[in-house]
């Protein structure tokens, strides 16, 4: 008798906890999704670092990774694209690609010859786009990474920023990964989307 009553009980205990947590859950993937639906990106025409005119269909077709970040920054971009190099070549061994395009939050400084100097030293597996600051910072808001210039007391400045690494397919949002990530985890995701 006593174990039917703890049955009983148990069964109202959790009966009132989906009744409470089940709107919630539902409301944040209701969230997540119009999180999806807010990152889409915009219309635009830059150039990459090979004076190749670069638009938002470049961005189409399989996999495609977009990475927002500039070549003075002194820790999470190097770390980033460094991930991003390892997950290529690991990706290669499998014969799976991912497009991967760098582009520069700090076009004032990241001149063409600049981002291609220093993409070089990830083999150039990267298209480093950058450009006309105006056009650089919409596309950057588009695709929602915030950034700021913040100065020091000499004149020079560093620029704070979001970093994820957007995951496209077929040019539209489909996930994101970060430099915290996991190596292994980073790389069964960008999987579910080749």
């Amino acid at each position: 008798m006593k174990l039917k009553t703890s049955l009983i009980i148990l069964g109202g205990c959790f009966g009132i906890f989906l009744f409470i947590m089940l709107p919630i859950i539902l409301s944040m993937q209701d969230k997540k999704e119009d999180y999806v639906a807010s990152i889409k990106g915009s219309e635009f025409s830059l150039n990459d670092v090979n004076n190749n005119v670069v638009t938002e269909k470049s961005f189409q077709g399989p996999a495609t990774a977009l990475f927002f970040g500039f070549t003075h920054c002194p820790d999470v971009c190097p770390m980033t694209l460094n991930k991003l190099s390892i997950i290529l070549e690991r990706l290669k061994k499998e014969n799976k690609s991912l497009k991967v395009f760098f582009i520069s939050i700090d076009p004032e400084r990241d001149t063409p010859e600049i981002m291609k100097d220093y993409l070089n030293s990830f083999e150039g597996k990267f298209t480093g786009i950058t450009g006309n600051p105006k056009k650089i910072f919409k596309l950057s808001q588009s695709w929602g990474i915030a950034s700021q210039k913040i100065f020091s007391e000499d004149g020079e400045y560093t620029v704070n920023h979001s970093s994820p690494i957007i995951l496209l397919k077929n040019g539209k949002y489909v996930d994101r990964i970060t430099h915290k990530d996991d190596l292994k985890r980073s790389i069964k995701i960008i999987k579910k989307y080749l």
